[in-house]
């Protein structure tokens, strides 16, 4: 890195800190311990999101509304495509218009069931549809909604991830939530066979808004959906989750994911797909989805930031200079990162990919854009 480049970063990164910087030989910083790390490269999905026309909320997505929508790949294990397919295939679709984001899914399954009635029940006990909105992308603050083949509904905000220290907030609802179910088949029936079910989601900008902003054409925001299906058995006409013999405990759920995660947590935000709005229909001839070249500087400072939880699980700190994270799983690719030690943790920046803004990570994980002065 071009000294002038140092200079640069050293005295926005002092600026923006807000506790005062220390040698690593004095005191400690507030560490967690070591966490896992994704076990696949840096791949993310990517969706294009047309302008939707009138959208009705019913569960049936053979509308014509939906016939533009392109439909996203099919699911994969949440771990990656180096784990078994799922069972059952499941893809989505979206679209947007001033006032919502539409989400729409298509979820395969020969025995359709639900149990969970109350909003708010932790809804993944049951087989279930999951999304995550990030909508600026920092990895902190950001949206978590379930429902089931019942239509019912628990939506939560999560404050930053759970490795984090993160907080859900379950309290909190979506004003003015859409959704709806439509069932090929017959519900809780071990009788028969099902073909899918079928959901419509309304999103109202007004909330997601909370933390992030209104998009426009061209806006990217980092999302993933999940489906969470659970092993059964039928037991004196009625589903039953199959046990472990030797626990007595219901056997492990399957987790298939829109963009895969690289290890069994939903709650990596960096690894979630980029969903980029467009103004047109999807008519028409539309340029390609291009990955905005910062993000590949932010998931440098990622494999950082996961280099220092390792090196602070070990040695009660954070490191202050990027070759002592080599031996922890970090070198650094072209750039080196400066690193800023405070008292309750760090900051670190590199350069942005082609303007003078840097792109900064903390010790708690998020990750935001400053622009230099």
């Amino acid at each position: 890195m071009r000294k002038s480049a140092i200079l640069v970063l050293a005295s926005l990164l002092s600026a923006s800190c807000s506790n005062r910087e220390i040698p690593a030989a004095e005191g400690s910083a507030a560490v967690s311990g070591e966490i896992p790390v994704p076990a696949i490269g840096f791949a993310p999905e990517h969706y294009l999101c047309y302008r939707a026309g009138m959208i009705t909320v019913d569960g049936d997505i053979t509308d014509e509304e939906w016939s533009s929508a392109p439909w996203s790949n099919l699911f994969t294990d949440i771990e990656g495509s180096l784990k078994p397919a799922p069972l059952y295939d499941t893809r989505l679709k979206m679209l947007w218009d001033d006032r919502c984001l539409y989400v729409a899914a298509e979820l395969r399954e020969p025995h359709i069931w639900a149990t969970l009635r109350q909003r708010d029940t932790i809804i993944f006990h049951d087989n279930d549809f999951e999304v995550f909105i990030d909508p600026d992308g920092d990895t902190h603050g950001y949206y978590e909604f379930e429902m089931n083949a019942f239509n019912t509904v628990w939506d939560l905000l999560l404050t930053m991830p759970y490795r984090d220290n993160g907080r859900a907030i379950d309290a909190w609802d979506i004003a003015g939530l859409r959704s709806a179910v439509k069932i090929y088949g017959t519900l809780n029936d071990p009788s028969d066979t099902d073909d899918r079910w079928t959901l419509e989601i309304a999103f109202p900008f007004a909330v997601l808004e909370e933390w992030g902003e209104m998009p426009s054409d061209g806006t990217v925001w980092r999302m993933n959906f999940s489906r969470v299906n659970w092993k059964t058995k039928t037991d004196q006409g009625r589903y039953v989750k199959e046990s472990d013999p030797e626990t007595g405990r219901p056997l492990p759920e399957y987790n298939w994911l829109w963009s895969p995660q690289g290890l069994i947590n939903v709650h990596y935000p960096e690894m979630w797909g980029f969903v980029q709005f467009r103004s047109g229909d999807g008519t028409g001839t539309e340029e390609p989805f291009a990955m905005d070249p910062d993000e590949i500087v932010r998931w440098e400072l990622r494999k950082l930031y996961y280099a220092q939880r390792r090196y602070a699980g070990e040695n009660g700190k954070y490191a202050p200079d990027a070759g002592l994270l080599e031996e922890y799983g970090y070198t650094a690719s072209s750039s080196e990162p400066l690193i800023v030690v405070t008292l309750s943790g760090y900051e670190a920046a590199l350069p942005g990919s082609q303007d003078k803004s840097i792109i900064c990570i903390d010790h708690q994980g998020r990750s935001w854009k400053q622009a230099s002065k």
